[in-house]
């Protein structure tokens, strides 16, 4: 897991109010001590990258109903928040432009700004109104993978039953996962086939890589456990995008990791079009706040889940004491992920709680001790390339994985649904009942799978034979007209012919969008 140093420069029908989604209460004073002494020190001319933060003003109900109108939600959601930033950080950017600042970064999701600026200009934006917190921008320190042992591979694997989901038809076919994290490697070949691919699914605040590249691993590592088509991932059906929040040096900025998290709202920057992930995976956190509630990133989960976007964090790696939650896993919103080895023992490194931030710490827990994994290949040049690890940060893409599963077997489920079946169908562990080294329990995919079922009263897509393609139309494919086999599918169909008589029919329909009512009979 990443470790925060400072730098001067349905039927299921939810109402999200944006003024829930305000920032955090801040302690005295509008700035922060970082940029107090940084003020204190600087030069007339210096350039000091800091945040802004501004007021939320009273904004309009958003309705997200039922999944088929999910994507006209998160629209809705989209330009309102953008409408709501651009009302609010006027004067702001009146003030820097006279200045002579260089235009500032809108992180619209969270209302604030990102600017580098001279200590006038930032002393004058102080005195806005509006403006409700000013810091400096910081960086965040990637943390090296701890390496394992080698375990008998899989194991992880057969511990939170993914592979009772896949026969029962569910691998993840339809779902979308991002990994916030140094990168992933796309040239491994258990990662490329599942890149959904196009210009939408690839993100690098800093602007080193135009297409997913990775030069630490953990990224690469973590996407692996998620949905590696090799034998290490949970959804091996599922697609994967990214954001490369660490840069090459292995360091990322406050303000990138808000950018990666807008960006996951409308990827492709038409709210028109729903490209939004299911899930967010971060194997990543803040340094020094065990036992603290650092509040930065409270506000782009609370925006997420709005979206209608499960997130799931690391627990980190700050045990064996009491109350070493770290942030942003103990944040409201977050589903916090501990570490078990493969006797289902609590990882004596893995942190727990209570939540310094309120609530149980950690939500559950699942494998992330020696777990086998995809590792980097250079390029392509050592294409079977795979590694041992251990950590919070590869027992969270397990419960990422699972969610996966879940939605794609029921897309109308809501994220709050989703989370719940993982948590009431845990395995318990410790003391009886929900306890502060293991939370709910053990990752059970297969209780889970019943759990939601039951949940949602709803019908399951199921793909038997895992081709990507359902056999129902009300679950986003065109309908397989043989889902017994995985080689006759839509696609299929229309090249050969293989479809006879009334499948024939079936096998051409044209794509349907996710939804429909999902009940049985």
């Amino acid at each position: 897991m990443s470790t925060l140093a400072a730098r001067p420069r349905s039927r299921h029908a939810f109402t999200w109010l944006l003024a829930s989604l305000a920032a955090v209460p801040l302690s005295a004073g509008v700035i922060g001590a970082d940029l107090s002494e940084a003020l204190r020190t600087a030069t007339a001319e210096q350039q000091l990258a800091v945040l802004v933060d501004f007021a939320q003003p009273a904004a309009p109900v958003l309705t997200v109903v039922a999944h088929e109108d999910r994507g006209a939600g998160r629209a809705r959601l989209v330009q309102a928040l953008r409408a709501r930033a651009g009302a609010t950080q006027l004067a702001a950017r009146e003030i820097l432009a006279r200045h002579g600042s260089r235009p500032p970064v809108s992180l619209w999701a969270i209302n604030a700004i990102a600017v580098t600026a001279s200590p006038a200009a930032i002393r004058e934006l102080t005195t806005l109104p509006a403006v409700t917190r000013v810091r400096l921008d910081a960086t965040v320190p990637l943390a090296a993978t701890a390496a394992g042992t080698s375990a008998t591979p899989g194991w992880n694997l057969s511990l939170v039953r993914a592979p009772d989901v896949w026969a029962a038809g569910f691998r993840g076919a339809g779902a979308v996962v991002a990994v916030l994290d140094s990168g992933v490697d796309g040239k491994h070949p258990d990662l490329a086939g599942r890149f959904r691919g196009g210009d939408n699914s690839w993100f690098d605040p800093n602007g080193d890589h135009a297409a997913p590249a990775d030069r630490d691993g953990h990224g690469t590592r973590a996407a692996g456990l998620v949905l590696g088509a090799g034998g290490t991932g949970v959804a091996p059906h599922a697609r994967w995008i990214a954001a490369k929040i660490f840069d090459d040096r292995g360091v990322a900025t406050l303000s990138g990791i808000h950018l990666a998290f807008q960006w996951l709202l409308d990827p492709d920057g038409d709210p028109a079009t729903d490209d939004a992930p299911d899930v967010v995976n971060n194997s990543w956190g803040l340094p020094e706040t065990a036992g603290t509630c650092e509040r930065e990133f409270e506000p782009d989960i609370a925006v997420l889940r709005a979206a209608g976007i499960a997130v799931v964090f690391a627990a980190g790696n700050e045990g064996p004491a009491d109350a070493t939650s770290v942030s942003p896993a103990n944040n409201p919103g977050a589903l916090a992920v501990g570490a078990v080895d493969a006797r289902a023992t609590i990882d004596a490194s893995s942190s727990r709680g209570e939540s310094a931030c309120g609530g149980p710490f950690p939500h559950l827990v699942a494998p992330g001790v020696d777990i086998r994994t995809t590792d980097l290949t250079f390029g392509g040049v050592i294409p079977d390339s795979y590694a041992f690890v251990t950590g919070t940060s590869f027992a969270a893409p397990h419960a990422a994985g699972v969610l996966a599963l879940l939605r794609a077997a029921y897309p109308q489920a809501t994220v709050a649904q989703l989370e719940q079946a993982l948590t009431t169908a845990a395995v318990d562990l410790g003391d009886p009942g929900p306890d502060s080294d293991h939370g709910a329990g053990l990752l059970d995919a297969a209780a889970a799978l019943t759990a939601l079922g039951a949940m949602t009263e709803g019908r399951a897509c199921r793909d038997a034979d895992g081709d990507g393609f359902y056999a129902d139309d009300s679950c986003g494919t065109a309908v397989d007209c043989n889902d017994a086999d995985a080689a006759v599918h839509p696609s299929e169909c229309q090249a050969t012919g293989s479809c006879n008589g009334p499948e024939a029919t079936s096998c051409m329909r044209v794509r349907r969008r996710l939804g429909g009512t999902g009940r049985i009979g």
